[in-house]
């Protein structure tokens, strides 16, 4: 059986709104125990990987670390720029969004890097192995850096995606493109680059249909013989149960090696995010990922990222 691999980006409140000024809460820290509950029902071994609001929530740190000890959980490292010492000023504009990490210069990248290493060991008592970037956003620089100190893991890479919409701080900064990215596992700078599970289909499914804009688009395009492709990604969003079924029984059918899921921590909380508004939408979702969950459990067997490394094949 192939691994299954579930990724949570553990970080604050509703990030999505989130403004450079504002204060950063982390209430969700408290509804991640059901989560991880559904994961130890099925035998899933999901990787918490905690950028700094987290790592300082006393709450998240005696939870993950009460599972990690049982050897339900990993426990890693995601790195949001904007907030993660030391302070570095740069220059933003009314477009601008929050800031990447590879925008910084080098050595305040690694200072950071540096410093966010220093306190998950300080707080979680070992040194993380694995790593997402925020916002998606990693290169080579970044890679390196990692590896210096002492990371093995990295799965920032979204291959069939780019991110080109997505703003940085500094005027004319955006996202990495990966559209050419192939979705192989391979070793980068000294640093096991293993992507997010995604797939590129033309199939269309009933509740993305709900919005009427999209729906008569769709409906065009079937109507003249067109189907425009998508790059799909295994996370929820209340409305994609048929996508991330035909992701599992697409990886189920091909020869890849694993399948990775992911969500972010404030997802887990009514209103911690744009997406999940309230409980409703809340108990909707864990019905979604519950029978995503049955489907997987059937074919692949859940691990973290620090055991997938010592035994995948590069």
């Amino acid at each position: 059986m192939n691994t299954f691999i579930i990724t949570i980006d553990t970080e604050g409140d509703n990030l999505w709104d989130w403004k450079i000024g504002d204060s950063i809460t982390t209430e969700n820290s408290l509804y991640l125990q059901r989560f991880q509950g559904l994961c130890n029902q099925y035998g899933f071994k999901p990787v918490w990987l905690t950028n700094w609001e987290m790592m300082h929530d006393t709450r998240f740190v005696d939870f993950s670390l009460k599972e990690y000890i049982k050897g339900n959980c990993e426990i890693g490292m995601h790195l949001h720029a904007w907030n993660t010492p030391p302070y570095y000023k740069l220059p933003h504009s009314v477009k601008s969004g929050a800031p990447y990490l590879i925008e910084y210069p080098d050595s305040v990248m690694e200072e950071k890097i540096g410093v966010i290493t220093d306190a998950f060991v300080r707080i979680f008592g070992f040194q993380p192995l694995s790593h997402r970037a925020g916002r998606w956003a990693v290169n080579d620089e970044y890679l390196s850096m990692l590896a210096k100190y002492g990371y093995k893991i990295d799965c920032s890479i979204t291959p069939g995606i780019n991110w080109k919409k997505s703003f940085g701080q500094t005027p004319g900064f955006y996202g990495p493109d990966y559209t050419k990215e192939t979705g192989n596992i391979e070793i980068r700078k000294g640093i096991l680059e293993v992507p997010l599970t995604t797939i590129t289909t033309n199939k269309y499914y009933g509740r993305i249909s709900e919005e009427v804009g999209l729906y008569n688009r769709i409906k065009s395009m079937v109507k003249k013989g067109i189907r425009k492709n998508r790059t799909i990604m295994l996370r929820p969003n209340g409305r994609n149960l048929q996508d991330m079924l035909e992701i599992v029984r697409s990886v189920k059918e091909s020869d890849a090696e694993y399948l990775m899921f992911m969500i972010h921590s404030s997802e887990l909380m009514p209103g911690g995010s744009p997406t999940f508004t309230n409980t409703e939408a809340i108990e909707h979702m864990y019905e979604d990922i519950n029978l995503v969950f049955s489907e997987i459990s059937a074919s692949f067997l859940g691990d973290t990222l620090d055991n997938f490394h010592n035994y995948v094949r590069v």
